[in-house]
């Protein structure tokens, strides 16, 4: 049994599976997923979900300052003792979808780190609030589901291609680090898990003029899955259908075409037509 599990079983602390409590125990992999990060010894890291410290103190020897985020109000203690020593650890009681993020890690250098196991019930709403905010990241290394990796690192016309994989690889260029099956989790989940990682990009990946419009066609062009990006946009953007052909047509697309088939660059062109609608229509 590991030092960290031991300690768990000790503390007779039961797993809560409303938080989503799934936690990684073996060494060599913690030490792995680690290395894969991609965070030195220059990176200060915002660590989502410590748990019971298994990765935290991996973590601490390899980064500069690892600031760590628990909701848990009864791992506190616990993860207190066993980072005890540790000069590099700043632990915080909390939950990272209302916590004050930048306030939070103001302290940290800058650009910072996030790892995170992140819990499945909130995979992509913490994601989609990270990719949304305007933290200053040089990456982000997450443990999620399989299905939300294969999401992530999708490509246009696959199965999984839509707001979520367009928002990270606006963003980031996500990368497959390793494959976890569920086995080396404690419970073990019923589906297996990918640790992502995802730099963020210098630059995002397309320029556009508005890149809340830009979000705002793809969240309208995959309103309606089964339906033509037309009928998707005319519905989503209260749009004529007629209009909502002379805006695809403009953009140089296929009016019966559908939202999963249009690339990153189309999406782009879409949008920037319909920012320059918008602007030419506003008082």
């Amino acid at each position: 049994m590991s030092k960290t599990k031991d300690r768990i079983r000790q503390s007779q602390l039961h797993y809560k599976q409303e938080l989503g409590q799934n936690f990684i125990y073996d060494e060599a992999l913690l030490q792995a997923l680690v290395e894969a990060s991609g965070v030195t010894k220059d990176d200060d890291v915002l660590e989502i979900g410590p748990g019971a410290g298994s990765l935290t103190k991996p973590l601490c020897a390899s980064a500069h300052h690892v600031l760590s985020l628990e909701l848990d109000e009864r791992l506190i203690p616990l993860l207190s003792v066993f980072m005890e020593g540790a000069d590099n650890f700043t632990l915080v009681q909390g939950d990272v979808m209302t916590a004050n993020l930048p306030e939070l890690t103001a302290g940290l250098r800058k650009p910072f780190c996030v790892v995170a196991n992140i819990p499945y019930y909130i995979t992509t709403p913490l994601l989609t609030l990270l990719l949304k905010s305007n933290l200053p990241i040089r990456l982000m290394a997450l443990m999620v589901q399989r299905e939300v990796a294969d999401k992530l690192l999708t490509k246009p016309g696959e199965e999984g291609w839509g707001p979520l994989s367009i928002r990270a690889q606006y963003r980031c260029e996500p990368r497959l680090a390793m494959e976890v099956p569920a086995a080396y989790f404690t419970p073990a989940p019923k589906v297996d898990s990918a640790f992502v990682v995802l730099p963020v990009r210098e630059k995002p990946a397309v320029n556009v003029k508005s890149e809340t419009d830009f979000f705002a066609v793809v969240g309208a062009a995959f309103a309606l899955r089964r339906k033509t990006l037309v009928n998707s946009l005319a519905a989503s953007l209260r749009l004529e259908r007629a209009e909502a052909v002379e805006l695809v047509e403009k953009a140089g697309l296929d009016p019966m075409i559908r939202g999963e088939k249009l690339s990153m660059e189309d999406f782009a062109r879409l949008a920037d037509v319909w920012t320059g609608r918008t602007s030419s229509v506003s008082p």
